[in-house]
């Protein structure tokens, strides 16, 4: 419900996935991810933002491989809401997405999500 410091999901390494079911079917347009601004953290950096991911829609979730919407980079130096686009486009409507977190901007134990929305049209 906030953005502070700590009030993340954390999970060890920098490899992690998350899926969601959204509460209708839609057509995927963009996702956000947001993460608080180096001016909150203790540190003074952001190093266990996440940096390198990816968007998948499921068609339900023990499907194993989904269709990809995007690869995206949250920029660390960038606002702490970060809006991508769907970039590869797809006809289907999917209720689940699963996002997949691949490198964090360099914390050698854990890697936070504050917030990750998904946007779109309804089905």
């Amino acid at each position: 419900p906030d953005i502070y410091p700590g009030n993340c999901w954390a999970f060890k390494g920098s490899l992690g996935y998350l899926v969601v079911r959204l509460s209708m079917k839609i057509y995927p347009t963009s996702f956000a991810v947001e993460h608080i601004p180096k001016t909150l953290s203790p540190t003074g950096n952001i190093s266990s933002a996440p940096r390198n991911f990816s968007v998948y829609g499921l068609d339900d979730e023990y499907q194993k491989e989904g269709k990809l919407l995007g690869q995206y980079v949250y920029d660390q130096g960038g606002e702490p809401l970060q809006i991508f686009p769907v970039m590869e486009k797809c006809e289907s409507a999917f209720q689940i997405v699963e996002l997949r977190i691949s490198s964090n901007w360099g914390h050698a134990e854990y890697t936070c999500l504050y917030r990750f929305r998904v946007h779109g049209k309804p089905a």
